[in-house]
């Protein structure tokens, strides 16, 4: 028997036995062409020789780097200074300590700036002469403090209220330098969801007021729920900066990650402990950049697909 002809089935029916040159069938019967095989097979071939062509040169690059670095006439003294295992171990104990401090204000803080944020852009985008104080109040919060450099305003904050001497007011350099951060950030993530706000079509109020919904149940039914949805890449690199940005709440005297790398290393003179809390920082950081960029691909392919109003 060739490999042609008929098998019989069970029900004794007969069907052709399939060679193994034949193209693969999909279920609904569709048989690719052969062009068509021929243009996959050219794809992946070209896609692997991509591959391997980026690796060679990555790999090389990343050797005359090596290189170039470890032969400088400077190289033994700039690798015992930053680059010391036995400081590297000594210090990461303590830098794990203080980063417990950092991830607890990267929630609240991150929580605080998402609610005060949204407020203020939607402060800026009321309707009306009645509401022109607001929104000249939210418009002159977010200019200020756009402008303002961060570490201006956790001086200002961490040195500046402690010396009102305010009766009822904290003193404590987490809580002041945390209420820096959420007054600066605001001003970022507020113009990111006022752009969210006003890229929503206006047909989409005039429909929801056509159906009797009222100013109130318009923003918060309809417009909000399409503009929050369209700003989620930017609110997650404002938070991945949040993230980084968490350690200058030392220059306030609290022990988080970045101070604990300045006590260790005031100790011995060595700044190795700086780059071993500049490498977590870089570790923690990359995931998150990662998952934005996923969740911005993912977006914009549902929105060419009409998935997303």
């Amino acid at each position: 028997m060739t490999a042609g002809d008929a098998v019989p089935t069970q029900q004794g029916a007969q069907e052709p036995r399939k060679t193994q040159d034949a193209p693969p069938v999909a279920e609904d019967g569709y048989v690719p062409s052969a062009r068509r095989l021929e243009r996959e097979r050219f794809k992946r071939a070209r896609t692997r020789r991509a591959t391997a062509v980026a690796a060679v040169s990555t790999l090389v690059t990343g050797a005359v780097l090596f290189l170039v670095i470890v032969n400088s006439p400077g190289w033994p003294r700039t690798r015992e200074t930053f680059f010391s295992a036995h400081y590297a171990r000594e210090a990461l104990p303590e830098i794990l300590d203080g980063l417990w401090l950092n991830f607890r204000l990267l929630l609240v803080c991150g929580a605080a700036v998402l609610v005060l944020g949204m407020l203020i852009a939607v402060a800026r985008t009321l309707r009306g002469p009645v509401f022109f104080p607001l929104r000249a109040l939210a418009t002159a919060y977010t200019d200020f403090f756009r402008g303002l450099p961060l570490i201006i305003c956790l001086l200002m904050v961490v040195f500046g209220i402690p010396a009102l001497r305010l009766q009822g007011v904290t003193t404590d350099p987490v809580l002041l330098g945390g209420t820096a951060l959420v007054l600066t950030y605001s001003a970022y993530v507020a113009e990111v969801f006022r752009a969210g706000i006003e890229s929503v079509h206006p047909s989409q109020r005039a429909a929801a007021r056509s159906l009797g919904l009222g100013s109130g149940q318009t923003l918060r039914f309809v417009v909000l729920p399409q503009a929050v949805r369209r700003v989620v890449p930017p609110l997650l690199n404002d938070l991945v900066s949040l993230q980084k940005d968490t350690g200058l709440v030392s220059i306030a005297g609290a022990v988080d990650a970045v101070y604990a790398a300045q006590i260790t290393a005031s100790k011995s003179f060595n700044y190795t402990p700086y780059v071993v809390a500049g490498l977590i920082f870089v570790a923690l950081t990359i995931p998150m950049t990662r998952f934005t960029d996923s969740v911005t691909a993912r977006m914009d392919r549902r929105r060419a697909q009409g998935g997303i109003v």
